[in-house]
């Protein structure tokens, strides 16, 4: 079940060291949940140099239909990511200011569409900070560049299917537990989870500092246990945004890459 592919990660030090490699862009995927302008207008006040504003809602979704944030059109998405200065030819490195359980949802797009070299900044704007990296509030300008993504979603799942599988996957909801639980819902018209699912929320599976734990730290967090560990995983969130964290977790692990 080993998985050699690169690390999805990358810390502050190494961004540090790379910052004026030519090849390099920065995705600044800020987005806080029921305040849709502020991610923006934070970018506005201070960013990575060279950091693009990428909008969850528009950018990285398409508009709302059955539920919140579904995946766009992927060539749709490869132009709008073109236009936005990110091409074939570049490192791609993406932060955020919830550890990267934003920024995760375009590691997640652009990684399951073939681009080889998208990573996700370990611990985000906290630990970008915490090293007294450069900061400014210099709006970049994007060129046009081209990016060649593959033409459908692969591992992806339907409301439908997931209903038909019953316990033949392993279902993990990655929402704060008083979610999962239905204490409080400030999103869904419905409290609760899936039956069947189990809770395994995207803040287990970081640090105390907020980085990603590593090897047998995380494995046993995104793994089930006993029977639940040979059935395929699939991850769930409110809107497919944080179930991608949940899918980078397992990239860290060394797992398959789960269905969202």
């Amino acid at each position: 079940m080993s998985d050699t592919r690169p690390d999805p990660l990358v810390s502050a030090d190494e961004l540090l060291d790379a910052i004026d490699d030519p090849s390099l862009r920065l995705a600044d995927v800020r987005w806080f949940l029921g305040e849709p302008e502020r991610g923006q207008a934070e970018y506005a006040q201070g960013h990575i140099p060279g950091a693009i504003f990428v909008d969850l809602d528009r950018d990285l979704a398409a508009p709302p239909g059955e539920g919140r944030h579904p995946l766009p059109d992927p060539t749709g998405f490869a132009d709008r990511m073109g236009q936005l200065g990110f091409g074939d030819e570049h490192t791609i490195v993406i932060y955020d200011a919830a550890q990267g359980q934003y920024g995760a949802r375009m590691w997640w797009m652009l990684d399951r569409l073939g681009h080889e070299s998208v990573y996700l900044l370990d611990g985000g704007i906290a630990a970008w900070r915490a090293l007294d990296g450069p900061w400014t509030a210099a709006r970049s300008t994007p060129v046009r560049a081209t990016l060649t993504l593959a033409t459908d979603w692969p591992g992806t799942i339907d409301r439908e299917d997931v209903a038909a599988a019953g316990d033949t996957i392993d279902l993990v909801d990655v929402r704060a537990p008083e979610r999962y639980r239905g204490e409080v819902e400030p999103m869904e018209q419905i409290a609760g989870h899936i039956p069947g699912a189990r809770n395994q929320p995207c803040g287990s599976m970081l640090t105390e500092d907020g980085r990603m734990l590593r090897g047998e730290a995380v494995l046993p967090l995104i793994r089930g246990e006993g029977e639940r560990a040979e059935r395929p995983l699939v991850l769930s969130c409110g809107s497919g945004v944080t179930a991608c964290f949940g899918a980078l977790a397992a990239r860290v692990a060394g797992l398959p890459d789960p269905i969202l």
